[in-house]
Order: structure tokens, then C-alpha cells, then sequence
């Protein structure tokens, strides 16, 4: 995590977060952040400061996620809930055409391309490099995804450095977080300890200085500067995983026929949970339904998962059979192949996948069993020799 530079830093007052919030919809933004809503903490539209999490935090482990009260008053002294912001620039269901036959007249609705200008208030710094990905696998290159690039035009991001992190995260181990660099329009470090709370924010883009103008800001002082910084470098020690990111891909390539994974298998329900909650796997699917007229047709493009066996369908039936070999391909792609594909690794440390796998398993245990197991034959093969 880079130094901060005092001179950089404002300080704004909770409260205040109200001006933000309601300049920005002024500007015609919708609002969504972080709101507790049937025991968890999801994303949904934020009119008010009362909206968000106050008060909240989660506690998070493999296969285990429930909300605790916080001691404080905190708005933002969570880390991550099961959705990510993807399901509003990657919508789960989105209907890319309608036609209908009147009148002897076949007349076509194509979905539209006009889409509401979105903030994002709450981003995690993982959260700002999972965006990353989908823009390089949607709105780059030779194929580009015209929805996925439409509603991410015009986003603007409010990002919130993480000074919670859970048992699951590990995004240190990546460089993703608990701090974000850049990537967003203004960034925020709450610090809510007894006897104060204040938030230290800087912006990252010139209409991110623009929307500040209006709102109370002070300078920031530089021991607040300093209490930030020491928050943030001790939630990047206290992440409850790790993973060695070194040569992943070649681990994994070296590793395609290791017994191990038909021990994940076994374990694997392929119930496409890890998929699911992940801010960056974009499999899909395309459905054509017409009614029982046969007067109206439809075509829509939902999320898919690998790990849904017909996913896997080439004319004459499925490549991947078993939950190890989808769970496999899962993590090779993630880890390995995506570096081919797209320059980068497709994960963020989020941790997600392994809070919300019904059966606990964990992507950073898996790397680690296959890391020593290779370990371990080497070791063999040196002692005979």
C-alpha cells in the first residue's frame, strides 16, 4: 500500500455523506449502496444516509455468514455481502429482444441501449479491480458486450477502503485491496474509533473535485492521515486467507491430471454458488421462449455457470462430466487460463466463493493441497536419488 500524502486528504463529517449523496442525484445519478435487507448486506437504491449499514458488520467464514452489531457507529464497518455491483453493469437476466406478430406485421422491440446513470457508493478496492476484469473481458477487444459497455459508461464510484476485512478475504495476497489506488471518483477511510468518526477522503477524478465543492470538507490533519493509514495496514495483516499467487498458471497446468481434484469432487455439491456471488465470472446462457400463441417470441441472456453440467455441451453431449472436472476448470480459468485470455488473473480476493460454498471449500486451501502435494513429490523423488 502506497504512502498517503497528507496535502491529498480532506476530512468530511458522516453526516455530510447526505450532501454527497443528494449532489449526486441532482446530477441525475441513482444512488446504490450497501442496505441490510433479510439478514444480509445486498446492494439497492440509497437515498439517505440512514439507508446504508449503520451500526453493522458481518462476520464471514467458509460456509458461514451472518450479521453482528457493531459497539459504534459505523456506516461502512462491513466487508462484503453476497452481491457484487456486477448485477448492474452484468445484469442476471436481461431480455435482448421481443417480437410479436399484429395484424400480419412481424414488429420487433430490441433492448434498449438507454440506461440510467448509476453511482456506486460502498466500492470495495477488490470490488474497483473486478470492474477492471469485466471491462477487459466485455468492452475490450474485438467482441464487446454493447449493454455491459453502455451502463458502464458513466458510472460514478464512491469507494470505501476496507478497514474490516473478514475471515474469508485475501485480497492483500493480490494487490487489490484493502486499499484502493485508483479507479474511482472519490474514496473514503472511515475512521470510527471512541471519541471520534470521521472519514478521510480524496478524490480520484477532476468531477469527483467538482461534486466535493459545496460539500463541509476540512484539510486533514496529519495524524488523522496517520490513524487512517494504520487502520488500513492493519486489515492488511489481519486477512482470515492468503494465496501465494506465485506462477499459478503453470502450477495448474503442470496439475491438470492431479488425483486431488476428484477429492474436490466429492465435496462439490456443483451447486454454482461460487459463481453466482463472484464480481467477476461472466458465463451466460441464451434462452428463446414464445407463448402459447405462438404470436410472441422472446430472446434473453442469463447468468450460466461452468459448473452446470450442460454448460459444458458440445453436439453429442458434455465435455465435463463430474464436479471435478467443473470444479477444475473453474480454477484453472480463474487462476490460469484467464491469464491468457484477458493479461490477468480473473480473481480479487474477495472471498466470496468460500463464504458462500454451502460445504466450506476454499480456493485458497485447494491452491495451497495442490502446492504442497508437488512439494512433497520432489522431496520423494530428491531422497531416492
Amino acid at each position: 500500500m502506497s504512502a498517503f500524502q497528507p496535502a491529498t486528504f480532506s476530512i468530511i463529517e458522516p453526516s455530510s455523506l447526505q450532501t454527497v449523496i443528494d449532489k449526486l442525484k441532482a446530477l441525475g445519478y441513482a444512488t446504490v449502496g450497501p442496505t441490510v435487507k433479510e439478514g444480509v448486506i445486498v446492494g439497492g437504491p440509497i437515498n439517505s444516509v440512514e439507508d446504508l449499514p449503520r451500526g453493522w458488520t458481518d462476520f464471514q467464514d467458509a460456509a458461514c455468514y451472518r450479521l453482528v452489531e457493531r459497539q459504534d457507529r459505523a456506516l461502512f464497518g462491513y466487508v462484503l455481502g453476497p452481491q457484487s455491483w456486477k448485477k448492474y453493469v452484468y445484469p442476471p437476466r436481461l431480455n435482448l429482444w421481443r417480437v410479436a406478430q399484429r395484424e400480419g406485421r412481424q414488429e420487433i422491440d430490441a433492448a434498449s441501449s438507454n440506461h440510467e446513470r448509476v453511482a456506486f457508493i460502498g466500492v470495495r478496492s477488490c470490488e474497483i479491480q473486478a470492474l477492471r476484469i469485466l471491462d477487459a473481458v466485455l468492452a475490450q477487444g474485438d467482441y464487446i458486450d454493447a449493454d455491459y459497455r453502455a451502463r458502464r459508461r458513466d458510472n460514478f464510484i464512491v469507494a470505501v477502503n476496507c478497514v474490516e476485512p473478514g475471515g474469508t478475504c485475501f485480497c492483500s495476497s493480490l494487490g487489490t485491496g484493502p486499499s484502493a489506488r485508483d479507479g474511482f471518483d472519490l474514496a473514503l477511510t472511515e475512521v470510527c474509533q471512541p471519541g471520534e468518526h470521521f472519514m478521510l477522503v480524496q478524490s480520484g477524478s477532476e468531477r469527483g473535485t467538482e461534486l466535493l465543492k459545496g460539500v463541509a470538507v476540512t484539510p486533514a490533519a496529519d495524524e488523522q492521515v496517520t490513524r487512517a493509514q494504520t487502520l488500513l495496514e492493519q486489515a492488511a495483516g489481519r486477512m482470515g486467507r492468503r494465496l501465494d499467487p506465485t506462477d499459478l498458471k503453470p502450477l495448474l497446468y503442470r496439475n491438470a491430471e492431479n488425483r486431488y481434484w476428484e477429492q474436490v469432487g466429492k465435496r462439490c455439491l456443483a451447486c454454482a454458488n461460487c459463481t453466482l456471488v463472484c464480481p467477476t465470472c461472466f458465463c451466460m446462457t441464451v434462452e428463446d421462449v414464445t407463448d402459447l400463441t405462438g404470436t410472441q417470441a422472446a430472446r434473453t441472456r442469463r447468468w450460466d455457470s461452468c459448473f452446470n453440467e450442460a454448460y459444458s455441451y458440445i453436439h453429442g453431449g458434455c465435455v465435463r462430466t463430474s464436479p471435478s472436472a467443473r470444479y477444475r476448470h473453474w480454477i484453472s480459468h480463474k487462476l490460469g487460463t484467464w491469464q491468457d485470455q484477458f493479461g490477468m488473473i480473473g480473481c480479487v480476493g474477495c472471498g466470496r466463493c468460500i463464504t458462500w460454498c454451502p460445504v466450506g471449500i476454499d480456493i485458497t486451501e485447494e491452491i495451497g493441497a495442490i502446492r504442497a502435494g508437488e512439494q512433497a513429490s520432489k522431496e520423494t523423488v530428491s531422497a531416492k536419488e
